[in-house]
């Protein structure tokens, strides 16, 4: 499982584990599955799509940023 953090300038937008996760990013969407390779990325216009225990959610955002480490993923949008 990976450890998901959300945040808005706002608020906290979501954090748990996540199975999967779809990200929007420059060069278009990638996923981020349990063992990704560490990568900072920009993400652009769209929908993060995300797997939980409690089923799909997604989440329009306007652009951000998505870093992932040791099957942490932390992700700072403007939604």
């Amino acid at each position: 499982m990976l450890q998901l953090k959300i945040v808005t300038p706002e608020q906290l937008g979501y954090e748990g584990e996540a199975e999967s996760i779809v990200v929007p990013g420059t060069l278009g969407d990638f996923e981020i599955l349990t063992g990704h390779a560490p990568i900072i990325s920009s993400l652009e216009k769209g929908d993060i799509v995300y797997v939980t225990k409690e089923g799909r959610q997604t989440l329009a955002i306007r652009g951000g940023f998505v870093a992932v480490e040791k099957d942490v993923v932390n992700i700072c949008v403007e939604i």
